[in-house]
């Protein structure tokens, strides 16, 4: 609703409170004629306490709005049905000036007759229906293994972190469990004890045994170290932390020419944002360094990789952003409001299409992190 709206359904009071005790109603009153109020992301006030997280705001048209809103209730819906045939689906916001948004749905190749019935249930919306190819081919085959990586003729030489004296492992360097190779992220922050943790892809873990937990460092010119143990899976989001059990700790700086340090991370209304102002994304894997890419859908939905659906998935950039050997990246994109090298995280990457007709990175969006078990970075 834009501001006249809110105040006169302020006046009857009831749940139009609520909403403005939770955004603020001075964010509301100060709003200009068509515009409403988003939370865009969670930014550590203090930038060396990862617990003083404040929510920023950001003014934007309503009629966007109201139509990226719609897109996620759409979005939502088509997951929820989850109608035989349907791949997945992603939301697509339009730009400001446009004060659109669009759904785009992946079906499977043998079920084209499912686009009428999308349309329907769209009910008019902006749908855009690509068919994937399923078949023999389509499997995900060991991606992150070391038997694959060492010695190929595609092999990148995998970035190692130059020293591991100095009380911290940074992002974007290589990580090995027993038998895969990924890439270390940013410190993730436990959200009952308080404890900062490595974290990485959960597939790394995936051929190991159960007593076979420990995470690796590769030093550049020295032994590895290990660094840490397994201590919570979650294969959903493809996301493993790992508790420090050496001197070296979890830390938010992300390995790079110049220096980056996470100061927080991204609302999906804060992707949604990114998007319609065409902002691109950035990530440092351990094998392909620093890419860069436009963001294609967010929130999105993924069901043709596992027996279940991911959701909260980021889709931007395009299959050559990613390798074997990145998993475990993560998506950010400078902070507009913070100091030189600061960055707020966008997604946690865990993959690259394999498969064809499509080219983007995926992975879960921050937020959906924080939402499903309150991990912050």
């Amino acid at each position: 609703m834009d501001r006249r709206e809110f105040i006169r359904t302020l006046a009857t009071g009831g749940y139009a409170i609520g909403v403005a005790q939770f955004l603020g109603v001075d964010d509301f009153l100060s709003a200009g004629d068509g515009e409403v109020p988003v939370v865009t992301a969670l930014v550590r006030e203090d930038p060396d306490d990862p617990w003083s997280l404040t929510e920023r705001t950001r003014y934007v048209p309503a009629e966007w709005y109201a139509a990226v809103k719609k897109a996620f209730e759409l979005n939502e819906l088509l997951a929820r049905v989850a109608f035989t045939g349907y791949l997945g689906s992603a939301v697509v916001p339009g730009s400001y000036e446009n004060g659109t948004a669009a759904v785009s749905v992946g079906i499977s190749r043998d079920w084209v007759s499912l686009r009428e019935f999308i349309e329907r249930l769209i009910a008019g919306f902006p749908v855009d229906i690509e068919t994937i190819f399923e078949g023999d081919d389509f499997d995900d085959e060991g991606i992150d293994d070391l038997d694959d990586l060492e010695g190929g003729a595609d092999s990148f030489e995998p970035r190692l972190v130059e020293q591991a004296h100095s009380g911290y492992a940074p992002s974007g360097v290589a990580c090995e469990t027993a038998t895969s190779l990924a890439t270390l992220g940013p410190a993730l922050y436990h959200p009952e004890t308080e404890q900062s943790l490595f974290v990485t892809a959960n597939h790394a873990f995936k051929s190991a045994s159960e007593d076979e937990t420990h995470l690796t460092l590769p030093v550049e010119g020295g032994d590895p170290v290990a660094i840490g143990t397994l201590s919570a899976t979650h294969p959903v989001l493809d996301l493993a932390t790992v508790e420090p059990t050496s001197e070296l700790e979890p830390t938010s700086l992300i390995d790079s020419p110049s220096p980056l340090r996470v100061r927080g991370q991204y609302t999906r209304f804060g992707l949604a944002d990114l998007m319609a102002r065409g902002e691109r994304l950035e990530k440092v894997g351990a094998m392909t360094g620093h890419t860069t890419g436009a963001i294609q859908g967010i929130d999105a939905v993924t069901c043709f990789t596992e027996a279940f659906c991911r959701r909260g998935q980021i889709r931007w950039g395009g299959e050559m952003d990613l390798t074997d050997g990145d998993s475990g990246s993560v998506s950010f994109h400078e902070d507009p409001d913070g100091e030189d090298g600061d960055v707020l995280i966008a997604g946690f990457n865990n993959a690259r299409t394999w498969w064809p007709g499509q080219s983007y990175v995926w992975g879960v969006s921050a937020y959906k992190m924080t939402e499903r078990h309150g991990y912050h970075f």
